[in-house]
């Protein structure tokens, strides 16, 4: 693999990266801002203030914008250019912060919530995963997760893959017809990572950021590595997209010293050897047997 190009500095945390419309998303935790880029770095722009920590992003397949208010235990949507609203409140569910989100093919999203404040210094608890349907109602379908972290829905909307920190693995779900969760599954272990961020290549590999160990790796189901991009800061998320799909974009900062507002956070990209994957589309019915049975 080549080497990391920087793209953008200044950046205190930046988490959450998305290839949408033609620009590189991403979001700046510490400043509180959603920035949006070309596809070399070019023009940023603040699109919003967002006075949350942690929010991360993602988008319906109607374009809308999903918004996770980690603090606020609130999920966001933003409807074209207008002020965010509330699309569902995840406090009931728990009352730790909330991190990441990824939009499947029906217009459901997968939230996750840590289940403990990693930044208040609380001791590690359990994580969770919330499912928000189109119409905003909330329930639970996973836990016992060991800090939830980046997720991704294959293309075919069949299956959630979700990083679990704190246990060095790739937890991998069959989603059902109604968004519940159903057979776990390692996807791939990988002992003495700390998988973060994540997303899906076109040929069914994932790359996933490790802070502690500074690196990017691309690996593919059951874990066999396939490639690997070092940093010599901690990488926290990354995304593919670029005009053709096939730019590893790459947010690093130095850790901890970004939590104390240390803006050496910095956005890198370097050629990919494989495109993004396909966005989720919604899978089709089940066939049905006699007499309305499933077939």
């Amino acid at each position: 693999m080549s080497e990391p190009r920087t793209l953008l500095t200044g950046l205190v945390l930046g988490e959450s990266p998305r290839w949408h419309d033609g620009r590189l998303w991403l979001c700046d935790w510490g400043a509180q801002e959603l920035i949006a880029v070309g596809p070399d770095g070019a023009g940023p722009e603040v699109v919003l203030r967002v006075p949350a920590f942690p929010f991360c992003i993602d988008w319906l397949p109607d374009g809308r914008l999903l918004i996770v208010d980690g603090s606020g235990r609130r999920l966001l949507r933003r409807d074209g250019d207008g002020p965010p609203v509330t699309h569902a409140d995840l406090g009931p569910l728990s009352d730790r912060p909330w991190n990441e989100v990824v939009a499947d093919g029906r217009g459901n999203a997968y939230v996750n919530g840590v289940g403990f404040d990693l930044m208040a210094g609380e001791a590690p608890a359990p994580g969770l995963l919330a499912l928000v349907t189109p119409d905003g109602a909330v329930r639970r379908v996973a836990g016992d997760l060991a800090f939830p972290n980046g997720m991704a829905v294959t293309p075919d909307g069949s299956t959630l893959i979700v990083a679990e920190s704190y246990a060095g693995r790739l937890t991998a779900f069959r989603i059902e017809p109604d968004g519940s969760l159903a057979d776990r599954r390692v996807w791939a272990a990988v002992e003495g990572s700390a998988p973060d961020g994540i997303c899906l290549d076109a040929e069914g590999a994932l790359w996933y950021a490790d802070v502690p160990n500074r690196a990017c790796v691309r690996v593919r189901e059951g874990g066999e590595v396939l490639a690997r991009v070092e940093s010599e800061l901690g990488c926290f998320s990354c995304a593919l997209g670029g005009e053709d799909g096939r730019t590893l974009y790459v947010t690093a900062a130095e850790w901890p010293g970004a939590a104390d507002g240390t803006r050496s956070g910095r956005l890198l990209a370097v050629p990919a050897p494989a495109p993004r994957a396909p966005a989720p589309r919604a899978p089709a019915p089940r066939a049905q047997g006699p007499a309305g049975a499933p077939g």
